[in-house]
């Protein structure tokens, strides 16, 4: 639970950033649990669209899905100047998930 102000602490942003990357609803759903307003976190299928108006706590966010370093590489898709993030399962995984 964040504290008394709204802010994550650093056991949760430390959770974050050691999350199973088999598991990335259930990380997104905790990051959505701990994210300030929100109207800036959407989910569109396996894409979230995260916004962190500027606020530090959703920054402290972001940088532990940062050092996560697996989820990064795999589900990170793009970045925009001003705090937006998308995120989005990478298309192989989405492939091999309709084969089987």
């Amino acid at each position: 639970m964040p504290d008394k102000d709204g802010y994550p602490t650093k056991k949760e942003l430390g959770k974050i950033s050691v999350w199973d990357i088999n598991d990335l609803h259930g990380l997104m759903e905790y990051v959505e649990y701990l994210w300030h307003w929100e109207d800036y976190f959407e989910r569109d299928g396996n894409t979230y669209t995260l916004h962190t108006g500027g606020w530090s706590g959703n920054e402290d966010i972001i940088g532990s899905l940062m050092s996560n370093q697996m989820f990064w590489m795999f589900n990170w898709y793009q970045s925009q100047r001003g705090g937006h993030y998308i995120f989005a399962r990478h298309a192989l995984e989405e492939e091999k998930e309709e084969t089987t």
